[in-house]
């Protein structure tokens, strides 16, 4: 087998790892922690539907290709919790190290991939932008199937919530009215402080 394609399996058995990676968020109906893979690939189909609620040229192409990776990092740096003070303070530290060694798996070819996780991470692109609404929409969609488990769970508020989703009132007007009427709903619902 030629080294590319052997390096190039190397990395997907490795990625495949996220599927063990378990995130705050739960799963309906038992409840049960969202994996990272999980997540990217509901944040995808997000993406797929909510795009033309994103009012600026967007390649969906390289923006699916940019969620698909976004949390392999989480492999060796583990799910940071967006609400986690403390843990949030090495998370870029963590992340860049376990960029380095995944898409290193790749050989050169691992590059360009870790060229696009930082596109992601430095968020100044449309697509990364765009990536970085849907990362934020996704858990609300879970939060509004799960009556707000982990929100309660972890005594979040809705100004953490509102902080966290400033991106959508910027950048998708659209998007933001739906995120406040999540919020509206789950507060009234008393999930959230």
């Amino acid at each position: 087998m030629d080294s590319k394609l052997q390096n190039a399996f190397q990395f997907l058995s490795e990625i495949d790892r996220a599927k063990t990676v378990l995130r705050q968020n739960v799963v309906p109906p038992d409840l049960r922690r969202e994996n990272d893979a999980e997540h990217s690939w509901h944040m995808a189909v997000c993406a797929m539907i909510l795009a033309p609620y994103y009012p600026h040229p967007l390649d969906l192409s390289r923006c699916l290709s940019m969620i698909l990776l976004h949390d392999v990092v989480e492999i060796d740096a583990g799910d940071t919790y967006c609400y986690d003070e403390l843990a949030n303070l090495d998370k870029a530290d963590r992340e860049c190290c376990a960029a380095e060694r995944i898409f290193g798996l790749l050989g050169p070819e691992g590059a360009k991939w870790e060229a696009l996780w930082k596109e992601f991470e430095a968020g100044e692109s449309h697509e990364a932008k765009f990536a970085a609404i849907m990362d934020r929409i996704q858990p609300l969609l879970m939060h509004m199937r799960t009556d707000g488990c982990a929100w309660k769970t972890h005594g979040i508020s809705r100004e953490q919530v509102e902080k966290r989703n400033e991106a959508a009132k910027e950048q998708a007007p659209a998007l933001w009215e739906a995120v406040t009427a999540m919020l509206d709903y789950g507060q009234s619902q008393g999930w959230l402080k």
